[in-house]
């Protein structure tokens, strides 16, 4: 890496508010002659995606009614979904359908067992 490399680098990271004597440029270097194994560079920083929070949500079903419907609703009402007993239900990840499941029992917790993943139309 010349000098001048380095330096647009250091201007690079100071502008993302980065100090640059914290980077470990040897560790983000990679030789432009190597070639990676499909998944290879990944595999080996995954732990970097670790403490990245997502959003899940297990959707049981769904229920259109008015806003005067609603309004009506009262304490032990009940509302009817459009699934049946023992239908899968979705699970979403960042708003996106991922997978689907079964609603378990975990100790004196509901919880959530995929028994399928849903391929995503989205390459």
């Amino acid at each position: 890496m010349t000098e001048d490399d380095k330096n647009t680098d250091k201007k690079a990271a100071e502008g993302a508010g980065l100090k640059y004597d914290e980077i470990d440029s040897d560790a983000a270097a990679v030789p432009k002659e190597r070639e990676w194994d499909m998944g290879e560079a990944m595999a080996n920083d995954v732990t970097a995606i670790y403490d990245i929070p997502v959003q899940i949500s297990a959707v049981l079903g769904r229920s259109n009614m008015q806003v005067s419907q609603l309004l009506k609703l009262g304490r032990g009402a009940v509302v009817e979904l459009d699934r049946k007993v023992g239908e899968a239900i979705d699970i979403y990840v960042n708003n996106r359908l991922v997978a689907r499941g079964e609603v378990v029992v975990v100790e004196d917790k509901l919880g959530v067992t995929m028994t399928e993943i849903v391929k995503s139309d989205k390459s």
